[in-house]
C-alpha cells in the first residue's frame, strides 16, 4: 500500500509527478503539501488524519489509528511544470520500452535489464533516443559489439523519441485512480490508452 501511486499537483493544480503513498504522507506531515479529497477540499496532515477512514478502502494503519490514503496532493510552494521534452535517462528508456527487452520481447524487472546501443559506439553509434534500447543481459551478450542484423537479431520496435504529453508523463504501469481524472489532460488518456482503476 505504501508504494501505491499518489498524483502530485503543483500549487497551480497542474499535475507534475506520481509519487508513492509513503512520500505523500511525508510531504503532508512536513507541511510541504496538502491532501485533496474528491470534493477538492484541501487538508493538512492533522485534518486529513482526523477524517474517518472506516468507509474508505485504502487506509494505512498507524499506532494512533487508521489514516485514509490520499490519492491527490498539492504542493504548497512549487509552481513549475514538467519539462516540455522528455529527458533522456535510463528510467525513461525503461518506461518507453515498457521494461521489455527489444531483442527477445520478454518483460523483465529493471534490475535485470540494461541499455544497449543498436549501432555500437565503436561503429559510430550515438547515445540518443533513436539508438538506445532496453536489453536483457543474455541478448546484450549475444549481440556484443555488433549491429542486430550482424548477429541475426531483430528489434521488437524501432527506438524513437517518446511523444509523451509534455504536461505530464508517467510509467505505462501506473494505475490511474478516479480522483486523478479532473487533473489529467485528455491527451494522456488517448496517447497512453489509460483505464481507470476502481
Amino acid at each position: 500500500m505504501l508504494d501505491g501511486g499518489v498524483l502530485v499537483l503543483n500549487r497551480l493544480y497542474r499535475p507534475v509527478h506520481v509519487t508513492s503513498v509513503r512520500r505523500a504522507f511525508t510531504l503532508l506531515y512536513q507541511g510541504a503539501a496538502r491532501a485533496l479529497d474528491a470534493e477538492f477540499r484541501s487538508f493538512d496532515f492533522e485534518s486529513w488524519a482526523a477524517l474517518g477512514a472506516a468507509t474508505h478502502a485504502d487506509v494505512v494503519g498507524t499506532v494512533s489509528g487508521r489514516i485514509r490514503v490520499p490519492r491527490v496532493i498539492v504542493l504548497l510552494v512549487y509552481e513549475h511544470l514538467p519539462r516540455a521534452r522528455v529527458r533522456f535517462s535510463r528510467f525513461n528508456v525503461y518506461a518507453r520500452d515498457e521494461d521489455t527487452c527489444q531483442y527477445c520481447g520478454r518483460r523483465y524487472r529493471r534490475a535485470d535489464l540494461n541499455l544497449d546501443h543498436v549501432v555500437p559506439r565503436s561503429q559510430g553509434g550515438k547515445t540518443s533516443w533513436e539508438n538506445i534500447v532496453c536489453s536483457c543481459i543474455p541478448c546484450n551478450k549475444r549481440k556484443g559489439g555488433n549491429r542486430p542484423e550482424e548477429t541475426g537479431m531483430r528489434l521488437v520496435s524501432a527506438p524513437r523519441t517518446p511523444r509523451w504529453s509534455p504536461e505530464f508523463a508517467f510509467s505505462l504501469r501506473t494505475p490511474i485512480h478516479r480522483e486523478w481524472v479532473p487533473f489529467l489532460n485528455v491527451v494522456d488518456f488517448t496517447y497512453w490508452n489509460l483505464e481507470l482503476q476502481d
